[in-house]
């Protein structure tokens, strides 16, 4: 049977904003990778849009409340408003904190029909959201137009069986959130879902592959991939004994991060890739609690530990109603739902070498011994001055195997203003203060139209000083005008010593300051 189950699909709007504790009324956009990935009703009325880089969002609202994203934190928070649906269904699967679904075939029939399920579920959703945020649901045939029907429904919107292609068919083809493919079907003139699903399967394959023709589906109304006639193997799932029995998250994660390499291993080895995974827990006294977390592409092993440990977060960290009754002794994945791999790209020279699966499990040991987030990986970032440009995260949030830090890898949008390559040798954690002298042992100054006051002949480090052979500058540099707090002005210049050290120097604050050297 190729039609799609009956789904309902909840939605909290703004989940992000929500949940580091903001209120939907003040303008606050929530960051990660320098881009806005949610932003509050308010930010949006003055321009804020997601996708936005940190600078273009407040240049347009100047009095932006910038958060960091913290999916932990995210998911934490939601643990109890999933908790408060367990009775209804054990099947709620997590499509990303703030977002959830099940099927609607047996709760509807055991609770009288799909009105008094979606009843249930606004009621108890909204006790624990307690005014925060609303709370949407979208009903319909398939998880894909159920999650439309939500983003479109006040605060409730059914979209009848059978009509699902009617539903989907104005609507514009940016809604399968593929911006590639989506990019190429406006380019050809087919702007709507409606336009996609009329075109002959066998020519969205040839021309689109394996994703088109998903996409293709999608459009249709109908599953995303044809049903399976394989079975899925009871012996994918993966289990570890907790012994003795861990109430502590960092603990359980630990476990987590080598039970889910495994999972991945064995996965691979069978040609398949697992996108909603099982994470359940036993505990001491013998209860068990289990969720489900979906993800649209294949999750990684880094993906299936960051889920548990999220999971693990808002069970144990969380609300009184949700926290288990005593120690987690048994910890299990169940891949739940399998695709066909469609295989890894290896980077141009090669792909994971022995040495980046020794460093990833040295890095697992480390973290439970310290920590989960007591190990850092350095990542690139964009920015003008290079403590901008590579930061240290925590190693749990990152893929590690086959993990390059490259130049190659980095974003390959400019930074006017930025340093060109070859990047420095090392960065200090933070500046080091110097003396950059004059002929007549004078501080060298710049004016505020970047003139030199004299050329620098010495630098003067604590008791050490050294001669200066070149220079090249002054590169003025003003930036975050619109953010008292962060409101930055200098003046870089790269100087060479007659010993063969390159440094790059900054007057800032009325002070000279190393930020970077070249050896």
């Amino acid at each position: 049977m190729d039609d799609p189950a009956r789904t309902l699909v909840a939605w909290c709007p703004d989940w992000p904003v929500v949940a580091m504790g903001r209120s939907l009324d003040q303008r606050v956009a929530v960051m990660a990778a320098n881009r806005v990935v949610a932003a509050s009703p308010a930010a949006r009325a003055a321009g804020v849009t997601r996708g936005q880089r940190r600078r273009a969002a407040q240049g347009v609202c100047t009095d932006l409340d910038v958060v960091a994203r913290d999916e932990a934190v995210e998911a934490r928070c939601f643990e109890p408003v999933l908790a408060s649906l367990d009775d209804l269904t054990p099947r709620i699967e997590v499509l990303r904190p703030g977002t959830c679904a099940f099927a609607m075939g047996g709760p509807s029939r055991y609770f009288g029909g799909d009105e008094a399920v979606v009843k249930g579920v606004v009621q108890r959703m909204a006790e624990v959201v307690g005014g925060r945020t609303d709370v949407r649901i979208g009903v319909a045939d398939g998880r894909f137009a159920a999650g439309l029907a939500a983003r479109l429904a006040d605060p409730v919107r059914s979209v009848a069986p059978g009509t699902v292609g009617r539903f989907l068919a104005p609507m514009s083809v940016t809604v399968l959130e593929r911006p590639g493919l989506c990019d190429v079907l406006i380019r050809l003139g087919i702007t709507t879902l409606g336009l996609f699903a009329a075109l002959p399967s066998a020519s969205v394959i040839a021309r689109f592959g394996s994703a088109g023709i998903e996409a293709h589906r999608l459009a249709s109304g109908l599953d995303p991939r044809p049903p399976e006639a394989r079975p899925l193997r009871p012996d994918w799932s993966v289990s570890t004994d907790i012994d003795p029995p861990a109430d502590r998250v960092d603990r359980v994660a630990f476990r987590a991060r080598g039970l889910a390499e495994g999972l991945h291993d064995r996965l691979s080895a069978e040609g398949v890739a697992c996108v909603r995974v099982g994470i359940e827990v036993e505990t001491e006294h013998g209860e068990t609690l289990s969720r489900l977390w979906r993800h649209e592409g294949a999750l990684s092993a880094a993906a299936v530990a960051d889920r548990v440990r999220w999971q693990l977060d808002g069970w144990l960290n969380g609300s009184a109603a949700s926290r288990p009754s005593g120690a987690i002794s048994r910890l299990a994945l169940v891949p739940d739902e399998v695709v066909p791999a469609h295989g890894r790209q290896l980077g141009f020279w090669g792909g994971e070498t022995e040495a980046d699966g020794r460093a990833a499990r040295v890095a697992a040991r480390l973290q439970g011994q310290l920590g989960i987030d007591s190990v850092m990986v350095p990542e690139l970032r964009g920015g003008r001055g290079t403590d901008q440009q590579i930061v240290l995260v925590s190693a749990a949030t990152v893929e590690l195997r086959g993990r390059s830090v490259e130049p190659e890898s980095r974003d390959p949008a400019p930074w006017p203003g930025g340093l060109p390559c070859p990047s420095p040798a090392g960065v200090p954690v933070t500046p080091v203060g110097i003396e950059l002298l004059d002929r007549a042992g004078r501080t060298v100054g710049v004016s505020g139209r970047g003139e030199v006051s004299d050329r620098p002949v010495r630098l003067v480090m604590g008791a050490k000083s050294a001669e200066i052979g070149a220079w090249a500058g002054p590169w003025p540099v003003e930036e975050r005008w619109w953010d008292p707090d962060s409101y930055r002005r200098c003046a870089r210049f790269q100087v060479l010593t007659t010993d063969g050290v390159a440094h790059l120097v900054a007057l800032e604050g009325g002070r000279w300051w190393i930020t970077a050297t070249w050896d």
